[in-house]
């Protein structure tokens, strides 16, 4: 991969035209790929991006980017827009001033594309198209063409052979589907890019396209993979390729790579191969020390030579090669992992997963099946992160496979919707007043003059009007000493006005430091006493229906043990005991409801009772239920006899 490679990815989603839907995921599309292709330890590309640009510009843009190119030179081409179709069946990418009316004016033709493409002397192109050519579609999805343009038909191998070695065109669905979109996220929350691009940017940026764990990702490994990953997420769409290489074509690198067993020196074969059994003992002895080496491919060799001692030696060396190979393991810290509450749309939380042991412990590869579960390698294991645009609980499985086995970390995520404020967050309540009791507010007190000895003061009637204190004028003489200052005096101190008392604080609330006990609210009122009311009635009811019940039996016995024939008893109970059975149901029905509005009324308003009422309405409702649920029972079972046995008479 030293040669160059460049990308071009046009992505239109705004549209002037009426009749063109307004797209999502083009966006996000441009974004995540250009990011994947940029990054130079996965894909190196030198990434140009052009989006919502007029046709002709884009046209422009196309033709530099196939023209000037050497021999070693890679171009990628990628499209995520509207494709339409012409009258006469061909295909046209939509630019933002596209008309659907003037394609070969406005519209970016298929043709000049695959023109270009045959044109350049680049080594090899390839185009991947994000767009639809017409079929049915699911709901929640955006269509983005109608009617049906055979488009690898558009992109015939004798029109693509130019001067490079190869070409390769990969598109999003067939001739008979739609390209779905990404999902859009409510709340002001971002769109992802769409289900063909989204697999397209995993395969390259996890290394899962890697089937073959060569550290390097063919274009028909990454095909195969994005097809499995889009017919998975949706059934309705099917990516199709066509191409004509010459050998395989990498398009990325990727951190998964195998490892192969390095040869173990000749002194340990020949141990392993010798007659004697300590000496092969000694052999295994090394080889276990070997499994730590730095090298995994030393370590490998070790392990692959212990499992063939383990499975044909003779039982004590087999033995002793069973214990080295335990020792060695794939063990992640943690094994299980929590993630959430989280609300929608944050910022996705990130946990990391370390792997302990030696190096060929710690080489292994992530693997799962949850979109909703990120991995990353890091350091010394993995960050693992979990998506939040959807809410709901999730539960998945995270596999490390690698050469010394497999281990699997389990993850369970909570995703909730977002809150502006907690629902159990209490309401807002304004501070209790200070420790101190206050006190009314003092009367501004102007100047006082001096005054003679009060034996010569005069104060005033009780009945007399306070004066207004006014200021003397200027030149006035100082008053007398016998006079009153202009201050009120009033002989006994006013009623200090009433101490507003505190709120009560929220059962379970601790007080704030320095502050007075709230003192608890009135309960005098005729709604304090509504459920111990309710609870009282029910219980009443309920003792009533079981004094009718023990009546109605105690008649029957009476009647029996009175000798009365079967006929008699079966007429005094339709006449008698049926009317005290059907009060004793409707009793028990009063019962249970009374109970059930004295359990509510005391859940609903736990400020309106104290402690000791609160805990006597719950026995008294316990009581109640207690007694009304078997009479109910009970009398329903007598009813039904009473039934039966007039029935068979």
């Amino acid at each position: 991969m030293n040669h160059s490679r460049h990308a071009l990815i046009v992505a239109n989603d705004d549209y002037q035209e009426g009749g063109l839907q307004k797209l999502s995921s083009p966006a996000a599309d441009a974004e995540a790929l250009a990011e994947v292709l940029g990054d130079p330890r996965i894909g190196g590309f030198d990434v140009h991006v052009v989006r919502n640009r007029p046709s002709y510009e884009i046209r422009v843009r196309i033709e530099d980017f196939f023209s000037d190119r050497r021999r070693d030179d890679m171009l990628l081409l990628h499209f995520s827009c509207h494709g339409l179709k012409s009258e006469s069946g061909e295909l046209y990418f939509a630019a933002p001033d596209t008309r659907p009316k003037r394609l070969k004016a406005t519209g970016i033709a298929a043709e000049f594309v695959q023109t270009c493409m045959a044109d350049t002397l680049a080594r090899t192109t390839v185009l991947f198209l994000d767009c639809c050519y017409g079929g049915a579609f699911s709901p929640g999805t955006v269509a983005r063409a109608a009617g049906d343009a055979h488009v690898l038909e558009n992109f015939a191998g004798e029109k693509l052979g130019g001067g490079g070695r190869g070409w390769a065109v990969i598109t999003a669905s067939n001739a008979m589907q739609y390209a779905f979109e990404g999902a859009r996220l409510a709340d002001g929350g971002s769109t992802k890019p769409s289900v063909f691009t989204s697999a397209v940017v995993s395969g390259l940026s996890t290394g899962e396209a890697d089937k073959d764990e060569d550290g390097m990702v063919a274009l028909r490994e990454l095909y195969d993979y994005v097809c499995e990953r889009v017919r998975r997420d949706n059934r309705n769409q099917t990516p199709s390729c066509k191409s004509d290489l010459q050998g395989d074509l990498y398009l990325a690198r990727s951190e998964r790579r195998r490892i192969v067993p390095a040869p173990l020196p000749p002194r340990l074969r020949a141990a392993l191969a010798g007659e004697e059994d300590l000496t092969r003992l000694g052999a295994v002895t090394d080889l276990r020390t070997r499994l730590e080496h730095p090298d995994p491919a030393l370590a490998a060799g070790a392990y692959e030579a212990l499992k063939g001692v383990a499975r044909d030696d003779i039982q004590t060396v087999a033995q002793e090669a069973g214990r080295a190979l335990g020792t060695i393991r794939i063990t992640p810290d943690p094994a299980a992992l929590r993630f959430g509450p989280v609300d929608r749309h944050a910022v996705p939380p990130r946990q990391h997963v370390r792997l302990l042991g030696p190096p060929l412990a710690r080489h292994c590869t992530p693997r799962t099946e949850c979109d909703w579960l990120h991995v990353t390698p890091s350091g010394d294991g993995f960050d693992i992160t979990v998506d939040t645009a959807a809410p709901g609980r999730w539960s998945g499985d995270l596999l490390l496979k690698g050469f010394v086995g497999e281990a699997v970390v389990q993850v369970e995520a909570e995703v909730r919707e977002s809150r502006t404020v907690p629902v159990d967050t209490p309401p807002s309540r304004p501070r209790p007043p200070e420790s101190r009791p206050p006190h009314p507010p003092r009367p501004p007190r102007p100047p006082r003059t001096p005054q003679p000895p009060p034996a010569t003061a005069e104060p005033p009637p009780a009945t007399a009007e306070p004066p207004q204190p006014a200021p003397p004028p200027a030149t006035a003489a100082p008053p007398p000493a016998t006079a009153e200052p202009p201050q009120p005096r009033p002989p006994q101190p006013p009623p200090a006005p009433p101490v507003p008392e505190p709120l009560r604080p929220p059962t379970g609330e601790p007080l704030r430091s320095g502050a007075r006990p709230a003192a608890p609210a009135p309960r005098t009122g005729p709604l304090a006493y509504r459920a111990p009311a309710l609870a009282v009635a029910a219980l009443a009811s309920a003792i009533a229906a079981l004094a009718l019940g023990i009546k109605a039996a105690a008649e029957a016995v009476r009647l029996v043990q009175a000798g009365q024939t079967w006929v008699l008893i079966q007429s005094h109970f339709a006449r008698e005991s049926t009317r005290d059975l059907v009060i004793c149901l409707v009793l028990t029905l009063l019962s249970l409801i009374l109970a059930g509005l004295a359990q509510h009324a005391l859940r609903a308003s736990p400020a309106l009772y104290s402690r000791q009422r609160a805990a006597a309405t719950s026995l008294l409702d316990w009581s109640a239920k207690a007694l009304a649920l078997p009479v109910f029972v009970l009398a329903l079972l007598g009813l039904i006899a009473i039934v039966i046995a007039a029935n068979i008479t």
